[in-house]
C-alpha cells in the first residue's frame, strides 16, 4: 500500500483514504481552534486540518449524524485542493462511486438527477476522501411512503446582516422569538448552530405535505414574525432590501433546496461544525455560530439536545388554523 493510501474501517466496510496528510484547512499558526467560544467575531488561532483529520471526525460522528443523512439525496460542498482551491457543488452521484453507496434518482425540470445518499459510516468516509467537507441535505427522504416530494423538516435560516457579536446577539433574540411563535402554534422546534454566521431552526413535520405547502407555511410563520418587529427582522430576499436587520430565511423549504446537515463541518478556517444545539443553551454566553470544531464537536453530540425531537413530527393542519387566526 502506498504511503499516500491509509485504509480506514468503516463499519463493516473498509475505505482507502487518499493523500490522508492533504491540508484541508490551513492554520495560522500554533494555539488553540478556532471554534468562537464567546459568540462574537474574536478568533482563536486558526489550527491546520488534514484530510486525516477530517476522515476520523466523520467516522466518530457517524453514529449521532447519519439518522439525520439516511434516505435524504445529498449535495455535496467539495474542496479538493483544500479551502484554497476551487469549491465544487455536486449533485450527480459520478460513475466511479462504489456501487454499495445508495443513490436516489430524482426528478428535475427536464429530466433526472441522481443524488448520493448517505446511509452508513463507509459513505459518510468516503465522501470525506473526497473532500466532501460538507453535506446539504434534502428536507425529504427517498426510501419512506409519502416519497421525496414530502418534506419532514421545515427550517428556518436566522441569517444576520454580519458577524459580529452584536450580530449573533440579535440572532439569539429572533431564535426566542420564533420559538415562542412555533410554540404558540403547537409545533415542536429545535436549534442548530450552522457552523457560519448563525442558527437554524427545525420543525419535524409528518410528512404529509408537499413542498410548496410547507414553504408557503414558513413564509407566513416568518412575515408574521417580521410584520412584528420591523425595525429587527425582514423577510426580503435582496440583501440592499434588508438594512440591518436580521433575515428570516425560508427559502430551504422548496423542493430540491437543500439546509446544511447536523454535525456537518462547515468550509470556513478552522473547521467549524453545524452542531445541534438545546433551547437552554441559548442563553450560553459562550454560544456562537462556530461554538465547535472537528475537535469538540462530538463532544456535543453525546449530550443529545435533540433527544425525542424525531419521533415528533407533526401535521401542519392544525398550525395553519392557529396562524390563520394569529394573522387575521
Amino acid at each position: 500500500m502506498s504511503d499516500d493510501v491509509r485504509t480506514v474501517r468503516a463499519g463493516r466496510r473498509t475505505v482507502d483514504v487518499h493523500r490522508p496528510g492533504k491540508v484541508l484547512f490551513p492554520g495560522d499558526g500554533d494555539g488553540d481552534s478556532a471554534g468562537e467560544r464567546d459568540g462574537g467575531a474574536q478568533e482563536r488561532v486558526r489550527k491546520e486540518y488534514t484530510k486525516d483529520d477530517l476522515v476520523e471526525y466523520y467516522r466518530s460522528v457517524a453514529p449521532f449524524m447519519l439518522p439525520h443523512l439516511r434516505g435524504r439525496p445529498l449535495m455535496l460542498e467539495r474542496y479538493p485542493d483544500g479551502l484554497d482551491g476551487p469549491r465544487f457543488m455536486q449533485k450527480n452521484t459520478p460513475d466511479h462511486y462504489p456501487d454499495w453507496i445508495t443513490r436516489a434518482e430524482v426528478a428535475k425540470e427536464g429530466g433526472t438527477v441522481t443524488h448520493t445518499v448517505c446511509d452508513d459510516t463507509a459513505t459518510l468516509v468516503f465522501l470525506a476522501d473526497q473532500a466532501c467537507l460538507t453535506p446539504h441535505r434534502w428536507l425529504s427522504r427517498s426510501d419512506r411512503g409519502h416519497g421525496v416530494d414530502r418534506p419532514d423538516r421545515m427550517v428556518f435560516d436566522l441569517d444576520p446582516p454580519g458577524d459580529s457579536a452584536d450580530d449573533f446577539r440579535a440572532v439569539r433574540e429572533a431564535a426566542r422569538l420564533l420559538g415562542g411563535l412555533l410554540d404558540d402554534l403547537r409545533l415542536p422546534s429545535a436549534l442548530m448552530t450552522t457552523g457560519s454566521r448563525g442558527l437554524h431552526v427545525v420543525v419535524p413535520l409528518d410528512g404529509r405535505h408537499d413542498f410548496e405547502e410547507v414553504h408557503v407555511f414558513a413564509r407566513d410563520v416568518a412575515g408574521l414574525l417580521s410584520a412584528g418587529h420591523p425595525d429587527r427582522l425582514t423577510t426580503a430576499a435582496r440583501k440592499k432590501d434588508r438594512g440591518d436587520r436580521l433575515y428570516l430565511d425560508v427559502q430551504r423549504n422548496g423542493y430540491a433546496q437543500t439546509a446544511v446537515a447536523p454535525f456537518a463541518v462547515r468550509a470556513r478556517p478552522g473547521a467549524p461544525v453545524a452542531v445541534p444545539v438545546s433551547w437552554d443553551q441559548l442563553d450560553d454566553p459562550g454560544l456562537g455560530p462556530r461554538r465547535w470544531t472537528i475537535e469538540d464537536a462530538v463532544d456535543q453530540a453525546r449530550s443529545d439536545p435533540w433527544a425525542g425531537l424525531l419521533g415528533r413530527g407533526r401535521s401542519l393542519g392544525p398550525a395553519r388554523r392557529r396562524l390563520d387566526k394569529l394573522v387575521g
